[in-house]
């Protein structure tokens, strides 16, 4: 298209969109579904996870530390539970998740081998989707794999609960081959590194799954692989209020079919104020790095996160990524779960001198964005914070860092489409207030 006439086309698209802010209060609408407090406007109920970062005291709501619970379980004591068990938990999260309680011993087994009896693509799949058109966003690559299995499944427009539950099953069993084996392809392809696909274990769990896929030696130390399982977990479910969630819900009340339901979610998920966050953690602490002298001295740290929030620093947005969380205030219990463990892969790791830059940011931080902010109410790390430095550590490409959340995220993805399937039967349908003023048609000669 021509610069210059897209340059005309673009000023009428922004001057005939553009809505005065003062019309959003005026009509009482809440944009992004959140109050000036920024709490949620309430849209649904749900029975999937409880997210508490608030208390009411003499009548008014005060912040307390953060709590989430899967199913009415705290995910400290979940996560407690079998890690003193010694066990990894994505596949016994999953069940609570999906069922809404715990499995037993046997159940468990049950499930791990249906899981695992299901970890395969259909044959060429690799060959004839994945590495077709090869690209660094694994995320879309995610999506044209999901809509493109849906081809494989005669039942695919089939919405009763057995049959989605099925589907459910068997997209939890191969997102991780879907996300590991489209990294080594682009790789491959854009990289001229070699082609590695490594069938999966069934034995194995998700987490060791998908380190053995990833590494060209198939080898990970138990260390890395109970980190990355808490990974998942904690990024398991969050609400039917985040937005890929809320996403799923709204498509699944339309009738539409579970393969266009989770690529729906996928593209929710993939942005940069979603799913990216840990990303630009990462690139953020990286451009600190390179703009600070010495990482060890709490006044030149302190003065890049000034210019940070002054929008002077790394990409101008002004935000001090990894910090603060839509929901949570005083704390988030995913990441004081997680930093505990990135402590010990450190350790593992020699990675102190990150680890000790990452605690100084998380410490200056807040008391930085209250100094500058009108804020209502306290900030906090939240999971994206540490899980990027994680990540790092781990190896693991930052073209997979979202897809891995995605491989978490489509158990509750899963959970809250049964939910929406069996308690409702409207479509998601909120009211939009116009506010354009009327015109008359003119003729194309007198224009």
């Amino acid at each position: 298209m021509d610069a210059s006439n897209l340059q005309h086309l673009s000023a009428l698209a922004l001057k005939h969109n553009r809505i005065d802010p003062q019309q959003y209060q005026d009509n009482n609408v809440f944009t992004g579904l959140r109050n000036k407090q920024g709490e949620g406007v309430l849209t649904g109920l749900t029975k999937v996870s409880t997210i508490t970062s608030a208390q009411t005291v003499n009548g008014k709501r005060v912040p307390c530390e953060g709590e989430l619970r899967y199913r009415g379980i705290d995910v400290r004591d979940l996560c407690a539970g079998f890690l003193q068990a010694g066990r990894l938990g994505f596949e016994e999260t999953a069940y609570l998740l999906l069922f809404g309680e715990l499995p037993t011993a046997a159940e468990l087994c049950d499930f791990n081998a249906l899981l695992g009896g299901q970890c395969q693509l259909p044959i060429n799949f690799v060959r004839d989707v994945i590495m077709k058109a090869p690209r660094r966003d694994m995320m879309n690559m995610l999506s044209r794999s999901v809509l493109t299995l849906g081809a494989y499944d005669d039942e695919a427009d089939d919405t009763s609960i057995p049959n989605v539950l099925a589907q459910s099953l068997r997209l939890i069993s191969v997102f991780p081959l879907l996300a590991v084996y489209g990294y080594h392809c682009y790789n491959h392809m854009h990289n001229e590194s070699s082609l590695y696909i490594h069938r999966p274990d069934p034995a194995l769990s998700t987490a060791e799954n998908i380190l053995r896929m990833l590494r060209p030696d198939m080898a990970y130390s138990p260390i890395e692989a109970q980190i990355l399982d808490l990974a998942l977990v904690l990024h398991m479910e969050h609400g039917g209020g985040n937005n890929s969630s809320f996403t799923t819900h709204v498509v699944s009340s339309s009738g539409t079919d579970t393969y266009s339901t989770i690529a729906a979610a996928l593209g929710s998920l993939k942005g940069p104020k979603h799913g990216g966050a840990n990303i630009k953690v990462v690139q953020m602490m990286e451009d600190l790095k390179a703009s600070v002298a010495d990482t060890t001295s709490e006044a030149q740290v302190r003065a890049y996160l000034e210019k940070l929030l002054d929008k002077e620093a790394f990409d101008g947005k002004g935000l001090v990524y990894g910090m603060g969380h839509a929901v949570y205030s005083l704390s988030d219990p995913r990441a004081d779960l997680f930093k505990q463990f990135t402590m010990q892969l450190a350790a593992e790791k020699e990675e102190h001198a990150e680890f000790n830059l990452y605690e100084m940011v998380e410490r200056l931080a807040p008391e930085l964005i209250a100094e500058k902010r009108k804020i209502y109410k306290g900030v906090s790390p939240n999971v994206d914070f540490y899980s990027g430095f994680v990540y790092r550590v781990l190896r693991i490409p930052e073209e997979l860092y979202t897809p891995l959340f995605a491989i978490a995220r489509i158990v509750g993805w899963s959970a809250h489409r049964l939910e929406e399937l069996i308690n409702q039967n409207k479509i998601i349908r909120p009211a939009y207030q116009s506010v354009m003023d009327a015109q008359d048609y003119v003729p194309v000669e007198e224009r």
